[in-house]
């Protein structure tokens, strides 16, 4: 019988009873459960008696993990209750452990461990993320057994706007760009929403990969408002507002081009414009600004603004107030301008000089400058007749829109006098004599001084008094030796022209000059004659100098002007520049007669320089003429370095200083093998090419194939010289003078020093 009482069959699947012999019987329990134990009764009985006996059946479970799921999840700060349901008999002891130690909620309050044998974690962290092991024991058997459960805290989102507020411009094409960056566990996911509308990608929105920007697409003004950013996990959901604010650039809606006419009250011009923020209106007119309110210098322009219009009022209409004005509509966006005409209608008003010269047989215009409008007609008169006319056929009219010129060809005294111009328009009429006078010939002018020099002489004079009525187009001038024929050079007329360059004189000779002016009618009276004495052969005047910075800031082009040389030609230039600051001056550089500058390099930074140049002819040396500069301070960045790439690896430095070490190598030799006879190539070429050695040296010299003098600057100069080229510089072979056509300056050669 079975703890229940009832009678066990025999053959059951669970539980079999076997008839071992005539005296005993074995009950088998297959699968045993808990439920199968307690007290089994055996009974035997035969015909006369019954016995019984019980056996009391103990079943033990062993440990069971009934409940123990894994993973199990969390939001950060709940109370987070990890389930492990453990069964067994006897009832097992229950330990939690957590990266490998003991979890003992005596020593951190926030840990629990519950009747049922969970673990409670109150206000459960990131940090508290990971693999627990629950482990359960029965020790009265030995056994163990344990789980392990991840348990995942999941962090709700926190969000954060790039920017809370975002500016963009309307109808320029242009895009906005809202961004938000999202955190959390598990990643959240990131939309945006504008009025409780989920916003996708499409023609107007576009969003990246992970949602956290969102462009907005050709921003219009109706864009404007706010953007809500929101960022969701299993832990939840965070939002944040983002603003759009659209501004638009100024846009002129009105304006329109008014006429009026001259002496009216007043005329009103009227400008309106759109924009965001409000756009402040200006005028202007030409060189005129127009601010708000009644102009301080001109009462009659008055400018008042209201919102988004402006108008501009002009009292007592001006025929000068005709022409363009300008509206400009600004804003913090931009601006926006707008041209609007006045048309003013006036009565002609004619301009023009009154008194026009000219001579017989020489064309003429007088010229009727007419302002008006409308446009006006033209019409000349003499003596009362209009003109053309029989009677003065050598009449021409041309006109324009602004002015009527009247041509004359004078060829009697009659043609001379007073000639009306009349014009005409619907508004009036206007009428204004002119006078066509007979021109003279100039007066003449009057010499002031002459300051000889060697071969030329400079030459002052004062403008005549009369030009005869028509602009001076030269000067003649005429000069001689006393009792010789006269030379003439005629000079262009320039203005405020007050001195002429005679060139090409004798040095140390007696001259006189006279000059007089020439106009269009023909050269006028003839001045004074003024006598003069050039200078004796001597050393040039000092060269001007003037200079220009180069690129880099420490190069500078000295240039000099050639001045007077002396009477003898210029042999040569010698120049010479230091540092203010120190004393001694850099080698002297000599550079040839048509020399007209030099080009100092690689000075040093922020250094002032004196540079001095002394002219050199037969005779001797100028005076120095000087020029001082400064450098640039040092740049920063070496010019060309920015767009440069990593520069010269240390291989490539080596390999140039090894090429440039062999080059100065080479450079020694073959200087020693010109001016010692002696070195590599001295060798080679007495032992192979049968050269002649040392010895040889004096032949050379004595045969002037080269020669070595020295200069007062104790400087070596080296001059190879035909016999061609040094006769004309001998000794009362006479020197070359500058005449008419010598230019004053020679070709430009370009010298470079660093």
């Amino acid at each position: 019988y079975d703890p229940r009482g009832e009678k066990i069959l025999p053959n059951g699947p669970d539980i079999f009873v076997s008839r071992n012999d005539e005296s005993s019987s074995t009950l088998t329990i297959y699968h045993a459960t808990t439920e199968s134990a307690g007290m089994y009764k055996c009974v035997a009985k035969n015909e006369n008696e019954l016995a019984e006996d019980r056996v009391h059946v103990e079943i033990f479970q062993k440990i069971t993990f009934e409940s123990a799921p894994s993973p199990q999840e969390f939001n950060e700060g709940d109370n987070a209750d990890i389930i492990c349901n453990v069964v067994s008999s006897p009832a097992p002891s229950i330990v939690w452990r957590h990266k490998g130690s003991i979890i003992q909620p005596n020593k951190d309050v926030r840990f629990k461990i519950t009747a049922n044998h969970h673990l409670l974690i109150h206000g459960i962290k990131k940090t508290d993320e990971g693999m627990y092991r629950c482990e359960a024991r029965v020790i009265s058997r030995g056994e163990i057994d344990f789980k392990m459960i991840k348990v995942i805290v999941n962090v709700l989102p926190s969000i954060r706007a790039r920017q809370l507020d975002v500016n963009a411009t309307a109808d320029v094409n242009g895009s906005a760009l809202l961004a938000c960056d999202a955190d959390g566990f598990p990643e959240p996911t990131v939309t945006w929403a504008r009025n409780n509308i989920v916003l996708e990608t499409g023609d107007k929105y576009s969003l990246n990969e992970d949602g956290s920007e969102l462009v907005i697409k050709d921003v219009k003004k109706v864009d404007e408002g706010d953007y809500t950013c929101i960022a969701k996990n299993k832990a939840g959901e965070k939002s944040e507002e983002v603003s759009l604010n659209v501004f638009v650039q100024p846009k002129i809606t009105y304006l329109n081009n008014l006429t009026a006419s001259e002496f009216d009250e007043e005329v009103t011009l009227t400008c309106e414009a759109s924009g965001d923020p409000t756009p402040t209106i200006a005028w202007s007119f030409g060189k005129s600004v127009f601010t708000e309110g009644e102009q301080s210098l001109d009462k009659n322009v008055v400018v008042r603004s209201h919102a988004r219009v402006s108008s501009l009022t002009l009292k007592n209409v001006q025929f000068t107030y005709a022409g363009q004005y300008l509206c400009t509509a600004s804003n913090s966006i931009g601006q926006d301008n707008k041209n609007v005409y006045l048309e003013v209608r006036y009565a002609p008003k004619i301009l023009g000089a009154v008194a026009t010269y000219t001579w017989e047989g020489n064309p003429t215009n007088i010229s009727c400058e007419v302002e008006a409008y409308p446009i006006a007609t033209v019409l000349w008169f003499k003596d009362g007749i209009q003109l053309p006319s029989e009677n003065a056929t050598d009449v021409k009219i041309y006109n324009t829109p602004t002015s009527s010129y009247l041509e004359i060809t004078p060829d009697s005294q009659n043609d001379y006098g007073s000639y009306n111009c009349t014009a005409s328009n619907v508004m009036g009429t206007e009428s204004k004599e002119f006078l066509l006078m007979q021109a003279d010939v100039p007066s003449s002018p009057e010499i002031q001084q002459v300051e000889p020099f060697s071969s030329t002489a400079l030459m002052e004079f004062e403008e005549p008094d009369s030009t005869g009525g028509v602009p001076i187009i030269k000067y003649r001038v005429e000069w001689r030796l006393l009792g010789q024929e006269w030379t003439r050079k005629d000079y262009d007329a320039e203005d405020d022209m007050t001195n002429i360059i005679i060139v090409g004189l004798k040095p140390e000779s007696t001259y006189e000059v006279k000059m007089s002016a020439i106009n269009g009618k023909g050269e006028g009276e003839i001045s004074l004659t003024r006598g003069f004495k050039t200078e004796p052969v001597r050393e040039p005047s000092a060269p001007k100098l003037e200079y220009t910075v180069q690129n880099g800031g420490n190069t500078f082009k000295v240039n000099w002007i050639k001045q007077d040389d002396g009477g003898s030609p210029i042999k040569h230039y010698l120049i010479r520049y230091k540092p203010k600051r120190v004393s001694d001056w850099k080698p002297e550089i000599r550079l040839p007669e048509g020399s007209e500058h030099i080009l100092l390099s690689s000075l040093d930074w922020n250094t002032e320089y004196e540079v001095l140049v002394v002219a050199v002819n037969q005779q001797g040396k100028s005076k120095p003429g000087s020029v001082t500069f400064k450098t640039a301070l040092q740049p920063t960045t070496v010019p060309g370095a920015v767009n440069g790439g990593s520069g010269l690896s240390t291989g490539a430095i080596v390999g140039i200083l090894i090429a440039v070490f062999f080059l100065l190598l080479v450079g020694v030799d073959v200087t020693c093998y010109f001016l010692n006879k002696c070195g590599l190539l001295m060798c080679i070429a007495v032992n192979f090419c049968g050269k002649a050695g040392q010895g040889a040296k004096g032949k050379d010299i004595e045969e002037g194939k080269a020669a070595f003098t020295k200069d007062e600057s104790k400087e070596p100069i080296v001059e190879v010289r035909t016999e061609e080229e040094n006769a004309p510089n001998q000794e009362g072979g006479g020197s070359t003078e500058p005449n008419e056509t010598t230019p004053l300056t020679e070709p430009d050669i370009n010298h470079r020093i660093s």
